[in-house]
């Protein structure tokens, strides 16, 4: 872990010097402050007014940073009984150590529940949970409508747990009727308003989706890097690349990699033994297909290269992953082999195609296609 920080803190050094000394650079650049604009201001201001209001405040956090995605305006209101901490894109994270932290939070008097937006047998056990709070709530009088407010920093999943509720409660209720849905993006801010979603009924429970709210400054440089890793922040000083490289230190100092040795294996194994098969199984006419898109690096085959490139450099590499130089040439090594793995066309094996390489391995990690990770620990 003080690998990955001093790495950190010299690629953010390095990317700050760059900026600061191309005066003619005109693309947009984050900087501390840079994405609190009037909106979220605005924004801001309209979620505090609520929070007073409503019987129970869902505060959205990354499973993948737990503490980095804090939603410091809630530091202001002291009620722990009426604030639920929610670990969403649990599906991306480490298992264990996600588990770890849902014990961390129950330790410190801290409501917990580690969810998947995306999963509908995650959604059911929530709202049952959900559910449950509301009803000791309401132990005297089920008339009342229950409203719970969604809360946290751009990204992390508030839109699509507020679209999977209102989805999993009404056909559980057996309503009828147009389903509502708030928008959902995979880019920080694009919800603009603060609206409102049924999730359940008997009693009746809506949930209000509010825009994402980062604080006016964040002055940790490692908590910026994370926070643009898993896309909360765009363009954190306006450098894929960087973003790139804190992302293959973190998982050459991890054991993610190993896992993709047996399955590396296997793969191959099955891809040799349909080939040799008789055609009529339809494995090569579909490999035809899948062949005529190479520039789509989310497909199955493209993906298994980038996971066996990757495999194969770390475990050949001699050097020492303590050592700076050491893992800065195992990343330069991992970056100009990956141009191939992408199948980047060779007339760019240069600055563009690391650029290219760059943005489809952020994609990469940030689908979960690359492994399990969670960038926050406990101790």
């Amino acid at each position: 872990m003080a690998t990955v920080l001093r790495l950190a803190k010299e690629i953010i050094g390095g990317r700050r010097a760059m900026v600061k000394s191309s005066r003619r650079n005109t693309e947009p650049t984050t900087r501390r402050g840079s994405w609190y604009d009037t909106h979220m201001a605005a924004a801001s201001r309209a979620i505090a007014q609520r929070i007073p209001l409503v019987d129970l405040v869902l505060e959205i956090r990354d499973a993948r940073i737990p503490l980095s995605s804090e939603y410091e305006l809630l530091r202001k209101f002291k009620s722990s009984s009426r604030r639920i901490v929610v670990l969403n894109k649990i599906d991306l994270a480490n298992r264990s150590q996600t588990k770890e932290w849902l014990s961390y939070f129950e330790q410190n008097n801290c409501i917990c529940y580690g969810v998947n937006a995306h999963n509908k047998d995650s959604i059911r056990q929530f709202l049952n949970f959900l559910q449950s709070r509301v009803r000791e709530l309401r132990k005297k009088d089920n008339s009342f409508t229950t409203t719970l407010l969604l809360v946290g920093i751009p990204n992390v999943g508030k839109s699509a747990l507020a679209n999977s509720l209102h989805q999993i409660g009404r056909t559980s209720a057996a309503e009828r009727g147009r389903l509502k849905h708030a928008t959902v993006s995979p880019h920080p801010g694009e919800t603009k308003d603060i609206s409102s979603l049924k999730i359940g009924s008997h009693p009746n429970i809506y949930v209000l989706d509010t825009p994402g709210i980062l604080p006016p400054e964040i002055s940790d440089d490692e908590v910026c890097l994370k926070l643009a890793l898993t896309g909360a922040i765009s363009n954190f000083f306006g450098g894929e690349k960087e973003l790139a490289q804190y992302f293959l230190t973190i998982l050459n100092l991890s054991e993610e990699y190993k896992r993709w040795s047996k399955f590396i294996h296997n793969e191959n194994e099955i891809t040799l033994t349909n080939h040799e098969s008789d055609c009529s199984s339809g494995f090569e006419k579909n490999l035809k297909q899948r062949r005529q898109y190479p520039t789509d690096h989310t497909q199955d085959l493209i993906v298994n290269d980038v996971r066996q490139t990757l495999f194969e450099i770390i475990s050949s590499f001699d050097g020492n992953m303590e050592d700076e130089k050491d893992l800065r040439r195992l990343i330069e090594a991992e970056t100009i082999a990956l141009q191939k793995a992408f199948k980047i066309p060779v007339e760019l094996y240069n600055e563009d195609g690391h650029c290219k390489v760059a943005g489809k391995l952020l994609n990469l990690y940030r689908t979960g296609r690359l492994g399990h990770y969670t960038l926050d620990s406990i101790t």
